[in-house]
């Protein structure tokens, strides 16, 4: 859910987005990034930013597009006009024109922080992981106290496998603001990558105590169940994350391999069915139905 949200007042905010019991409760562990059952490459949908998101297309459209460049024209002085429009192209899938125009707004100003993040998530749409990272740490010289960047900079050094850059990243855009709850998921899911998982529990738990209404962190901590054995707890956390998106199909797919491990067959081969077909790649998804299919 690492999302990205686009703000034309402030940085391109990343939202900040699974054979027998033991073999597959393995897979779903490998799924989860679980050390010793690793690394999840979710994202948060509520303010952090681990995953970058689909193209908007309306704010990218070329109707919204042409009205922003007549602001330009009639301001070319204008950074924030730059930064505006950067935000559209960004938002309408367009990261190498956002670039253009946030490095016009870094011309007219080069204090702009809030530009300087906006790059820094335009870059890491294109995999300029080592770029993204330069860009936000322009903008956390420039204000230290602006969580956003702390959150896209620790997002791009995740990424990276920079663990450790991470983490004191994600700490830090903590202390800035605690009461944000993609804040914990990016950290709970560094803590994770280094076998933290006690760690990891505890800050998802917190993201969900701040949030309870994304389904991205109810997923990840039910993984973490698993690999601590708790099966039932998984299963309370994958229908807390479906409870808040019934379209989150690895959610259904976790849920139904539980289900089987719990003996509910019936219901699992449901769960996996759908889980597979909301997200069709997923091996996962695919092999639980034929096996459960089959045994029928």
């Amino acid at each position: 859910m690492s999302l990205a949200a686009f703000d034309s007042r402030s940085p391109l905010r990343p939202r900040a987005a699974s054979g027998g019991v033991v073999p597959m409760l393995a897979a779903l562990c490998v799924i989860a990034g679980l050390a010793g059952c690793g690394q999840v490459n979710g994202g948060y949908g509520g303010g952090t930013g681990v995953t970058p998101t689909t193209a908007d297309a309306g704010a990218g459209s070329q109707a919204n597009i042409a009205s922003l460049t007549e602001v330009i024209q009639a301001n070319p002085n204008d950074a924030n006009a730059y930064n505006i429009r950067g935000t559209a192209h960004a938002r309408g899938g367009d990261a190498r024109a956002a670039i253009a125009d946030f490095d016009h707004a870094l011309k007219l100003d080069p204090n702009f922080h809030q530009a300087w993040a906006n790059k820094g998530l335009a870059y890491r749409r294109i995999g300029r992981l080592d770029l993204a990272v330069e860009a936000y740490s322009r903008a956390i010289a420039i204000k230290p106290d602006y969580d956003p960047a702390y959150l896209g900079r620790g997002a791009a050094r995740r990424q990276l496998g920079q663990f450790d850059g991470a983490l004191a990243d994600f700490s830090e855009a903590i202390r800035i603001n605690p009461r944000n709850p993609g804040a914990y998921h990016d950290r709970a899911l560094t803590r994770q990558s280094q076998g933290d998982k006690a760690g990891a529990m505890t800050d998802y738990s917190a993201a969900i105590e701040r949030d309870a209404s994304a389904p991205e962190p109810f997923n990840a901590r039910g993984m973490l169940k698993v690999a601590n054995g708790d099966l039932r707890g998984a299963l309370d956390d994958f229908n807390g994350a479906l409870n808040n998106d019934l379209y989150f199909g690895e959610a259904w797919i976790n849920r139904g391999i539980v289900e089987e491990q719990l003996g509910d067959r019936k219901d699992a081969l449901a769960s996996c069915q759908r889980g597979a077909a909301l997200v069709p790649t997923s091996k996962l998804g695919q092999d639980c139905v034929q096996r459960l299919a089959g045994a029928r």
